[in-house]
């Protein structure tokens, strides 16, 4: 994993990059060290200057430094990911392109030449974000992978593009006052609990999409966002058949591809299904595997004792940490801030203790991560579903005082009261997005009445435009919920949540379950096929009957969260959401003044 910050002019005669702008590029690609403590580059014409910190992973030697400029051509390439089928593509181009490194970084640079940036994306399996600027023809090129495991930021001046692997980055480089926070961006998070894609803390910085390429006309100053993949084509489209033993197969097969590396390897092994299929499926391809695994001081949330009977059996070199209330108090803030805006996955903290247990040990992790989204795991598409088809509701007065039952027990074992609350929410009170933003552990619309007024956001805002940008109402529910997460909650929750959490320690993650393969898998077999026997991740759970103890297939599922109500008075404590007493604590100079917390 690597880190890429760049700047490019705009115009027919861009005002050069001048000593002054570069030493504030550099002070900017710096803020992203811990992404790639190993090497760091630049380059630079009067028109742009691309740096990049690297992670070595493939190729350790010099070879694999950036930015690395294509000596036929011109073109220039920063580039932080992975891109796990470089070696067949290498022998494609190998016909016509001289290759001074093994990196993938070099099969990228000369894929563009031969290819385009079109045939490019269309052939790489991989997780990437890049940057490729063609001096030349003055165009820059920025790419995000199909899922969103790596991010990219974009930001938009009168007169320059910046792009970055964190906002942190962009923040830096930025002439004060040059940034405007966005408003609508610090509401949507009290929905979402995370900034939605496309936008960013920043009214003039965006997040590109996953599947999506920008196309940068610098002399002419315009830009099209173009997609380059869909899930659209793959929903339904296979037919019935061995369906459990092709899937175990195609895991297999991704696994092996991603612990491709020449620095040691690891596995992040919780005990549920999706950590452990991805650990057996490793165990089938040689030598001894380390996992590693992060238990609590909260006996009812300590899963440690699962994740060690799969080590057990497959005799990894098993490492486990436990996180204790006090420590997860005093990091909880500093982790979180890291995120550059709000955040409100609290499980990021034990996701970061996690990371740096394995960094010790390790320089590359494959983690579990999708294959609730892939393969149906959730437990709130059940209840969504039962719910939106119950027919008696209660009257809409009845949700302030439920609001209250639940918040006043957040940080508490739940009294018969809230419990009552909640199931009053869940099955009469709240329906269609409301119903998904409360199962999501996000703020409705009308609880949102004095941030809207105090942001002054306009009447006809639609709190729900993300959720609804990816509703398909033709798909049936469980499948109609599983295309809704994996285009918002997994690439702005999930992958995010993982990424900076495991580059706060230099810690390269992958996630074989998101594997374009087992994506379209995933997706084209029939709904009942994937939840077969009416289980959730039925198929999956089907396809690892011979390769886990029956213990790991048969246990109810269970998020990799904190134990928040046990640890409440050491995590943001006030009564609120975690959501709330995030934006509260860190960003609470935009808050209502009467609902601050106290200092």
């Amino acid at each position: 994993m690597c880190g890429l910050f760049g700047v490019a002019r705009l115009g027919l005669e861009p005002q050069p990059i001048g000593t002054s702008t570069a030493d504030r590029c550099r002070n900017a690609l710096h803020t992203l060290t811990h992404r790639g403590p190993d090497a760091w580059g630049e380059w630079q014409d009067k028109r742009a200057y691309v740096g990049h910190r690297r992670l070595s992973i493939i190729d350790t030697s010099s070879h694999g430094v950036q930015p690395m400029v294509h000596k036929r051509s011109g073109h220039v390439l920063a580039y932080n990911g992975e891109i796990y089928n470089f070696r067949e593509l290498r022998a494609q181009l190998a016909f016509d392109y001289d290759f001074e490194s093994t990196t993938d970084s070099e099969v990228l640079l000369h894929g563009f030449d031969k290819w385009g940036i079109r045939g490019l994306l269309g052939r790489i399996e991989g997780m990437f974000a890049f940057a490729i600027y063609d001096p030349v023809r003055g165009k820059l090129y920025l790419a995000r992978d199909r899922v969103g495991i790596k991010p990219l930021y974009v930001g938009f001046g009168n007169s320059e593009i910046t792009f970055a692997s964190e906002l942190k980055a962009i923040v830096e480089y930025s002439e004060p006052g040059s940034l405007t926070h966005d408003p609508s961006a610090l509401y949507d998070f009290l929905t979402y609990g995370y900034v939605p894609t496309p936008k960013s803390l920043y009214k003039n910085v965006e997040k590109l999409s996953p599947a999506h390429y920008l196309e940068i006309d610098l002399e002419g100053s315009c830009r099209q966002d173009i997609s380059y993949w869909s899930l659209d084509d793959s929903i339904g489209s296979r037919s019935t058949g061995s369906l459990a033993t092709e899937l175990r197969g195609q895991l297999r097969d991704s696994v092996r591809e991603q612990m491709i590396a020449d620095v040691p390897i690891g596995f992040f092994l919780s005990g549920g299904i999706d950590s452990s299929a991805v650990t057996a499926a490793a165990a089938h391809h040689g030598a001894r595997q380390q996992t590693f695994s992060i238990g609590f001081d909260s006996v009812s949330h300590d899963e440690t004792a699962f994740a060690e009977m799969v080590a057990d059996r497959y005799q990894t070199c098993h490492h486990r940490y436990v996180l204790s209330e006090e420590e997860a108090g005093n990091i909880v803030e500093d982790v979180i801030r890291n995120y550059d805006e709000p955040f409100a996955d609290s499980s990021a903290v034990p996701t970061y203790c996690v990371s740096k247990l394995a960094a010790e040990n390790v320089k590359v992790a494959l983690t579990g991560d999708g294959g609730d989204e892939v393969f149906g795991g959730y437990n709130w598409y059940r209840r969504f579903s039962r719910a939106e088809s119950r027919k008696m509701r209660f009257p809409s007065f009845f949700q302030p005082l439920t609001r209250k039952l639940r918040i006043r027990a957040s940080h508490t074992p739940a009294p018969l009261s809230a419990r009552i609350a909640e199931r009053l929410e869940y099955d009469h009170l709240l329906k269609g997005f409301d119903l998904y933003a409360r199962l999501m552990g996000g703020l409705i619309a009308r609880e949102k009445m004095d941030y809207r007024n105090y942001w002054e956001i306009p009447e006809d805002y639609d709190d729900y435009w993300q959720y609804r940008a990816f509703y398909r109402q033709d798909l049936p529910v469980l499948t109609r919920l599983q295309y809704l997460d994996f285009h918002t909650y997994l690439p702005d929750d999930i992958l995010t949540k993982v990424d900076r959490a495991a580059m706060m320690v230099s810690l390269e993650t992958r996630v074989p379950l998101l594997s374009t393969n087992l994506i379209e898998f995933g997706f084209g077999v029939s709904e009942a096929d994937r939840y077969r026997d009416g289980r959730l991740k039925g198929l999956l759970m089907a396809s690892q009957r011979d390769e886990l103890p029956a213990a790991i297939l048969n246990r109810r599922k269970k998020g990799f969260s904190i134990p928040q109500k046990d640890w409440g008075a050491s995590l943001f404590s006030s009564g609120r959401t975690f959501g709330e007493n995030t934006l509260h604590q860190i960003y609470g100079q935009f808050v209502p003044p009467k609902m601050r917390l106290p200092s």
